[in-house]
Formats: C-alpha cells, structure tokens, sequence
C-alpha cells in the first residue's frame, strides 16, 4: 500500500515497520553495462553508498563516471529488513534511497565520486530536495573502510567551506558506516536508461567542490 504521510523525523528501531525475512527480487545484471549487481567485484574493488535525493536521477550520475563499475539502487540507514519501496517512502522504515557504487580506485578516485555527489544535490536541505520530501530523500554518504570515512569527512569540510563563501546552509548530510544495504526492486534498477523521459529532480547548489582535498597527506 502506498502512505500519503512525509514524516520528517527517522523512527527508532523500535517504531520501524517489521520488514520481512526475505529480499525483494532483483535482476542480476546491471542494465546499462551488464555488470553483476551483487557480486562478486573484481578484486581491489571498494564500495560507497550515497544518498542524494531520488535514487533514480542520482544512479545514473555515477554509473557515467570513468572507473565505476556497478551501480545499484536501494535502501540505507534504516531498521526495517528488506523493506519495499512503498514502506520506505511511507517515512516508518528509517530508509534513505541511496545509490550503491563500486569502483576501481586504480581508475578513479573517492575524491571524484565526492565532487560528482556534492555538486549534483543539494546537501544544506535536511529531509527533502527540492519538491521531494520525507526522510527517504535525505542526504547521506555511508562508508565502507575507516579510510573513507576519513577522505569524506575532509571532503565535506572543504566543501561546506566553499558554501560559506556563497553565504550558503550547512551541510546536513547525514554520515557514518555502511549499515545493511536493501537492493531496490528490479524496476528501479537503471531506472533512466530504462526510461530517459523519466523524472529526475535532482539540482544543485551551483558552488563547486575543491577536488583533492579528500586524499590524507603521504
């Protein structure tokens, strides 16, 4: 069933819908270049999760970039297991929609993917972007090495720098480790490659992020 309600505050574990014990089904292969969406990754292979907003304008984003091998969409950040996409959107499973993106660090860098997720949303909004609100659409980045929690913690001090300069918001974007990430229905999945008419309401700030800020000195 669909939720007409936008709550914008996360529910505790406690208040969570109960989910269900097993995963949505999901197609195997990544629409656009064919590359297994779970798995296995070559090997050096490192993995992120960003949050910015409807998860379908913000996966093709990152499956454009050089040295991204696999995007998925799906749900981060929450209590409820293996919700549904009408669950998360109902604001009582504590989800983000958030993109999955495996890269090859010998071909890009985690300061690149940064660049790409500050510049393209806005990251000063709380519970929404733009006309998108509830808690689904927040601002996130979830780590998956100590290592990457460090290079964007840099990151987002120097850009929220830069938005001061603009006489901007603060950065509310919500950060911390990689919890257990849902994959989205198949449908979801590349959604704009499926769909290129389809909506995407993603805007920036117009203020650009320093690049190379994010890499600890040697």
């Amino acid at each position: 069933m669909f939720f007409k309600s936008k709550p914008t505050a996360i529910p505790t574990a406690d208040q969570a819908l109960p989910g269900r014990s097993t995963a949505m089904s999901v197609a195997g292969e990544h629409f656009v270049n064919g590359q297994s969406l779970k798995g296995p990754y070559p090997a050096g292979a490192e993995t992120i999760y960003f949050g910015l907003g409807c998860f379908c304008g913000s996966e093709r984003l990152f499956w454009q970039l050089p040295g991204v091998i696999v995007t998925a969409v799906g749900y981060q950040g929450g209590s409820t297991p293996n919700p549904s996409y009408e669950e998360v959107c109902s604001g009582q499973t504590g989800h983000t929609e958030a993109v999955k993106v495996v890269y090859d660090p010998s071909k890009t860098s985690l300061d690149i993917l940064l660049k790409t997720f500050w510049e393209e949303h806005n990251p000063t909004e709380g519970m929404r972007q733009g006309n998108d609100v509830g808690t689904q659409y927040r601002s996130a980045i979830y780590t998956t090495t100590p290592e990457q929690a460090e290079v964007v913690q840099r990151s987002r001090d120097a850009y929220q720098a830069a938005l001061n300069k603009q006489g901007l918001g603060q950065i509310t974007t919500e950060i911390s480790p990689a919890a257990e990430f849902f994959f989205a229905e198949t449908y979801h999945q590349q959604y704009l490659a499926k769909n290129p008419r389809g909506y995407c309401g993603l805007q920036g700030t117009g203020v650009s992020c320093p690049i190379g800020v994010g890499v600890a000195a040697e």
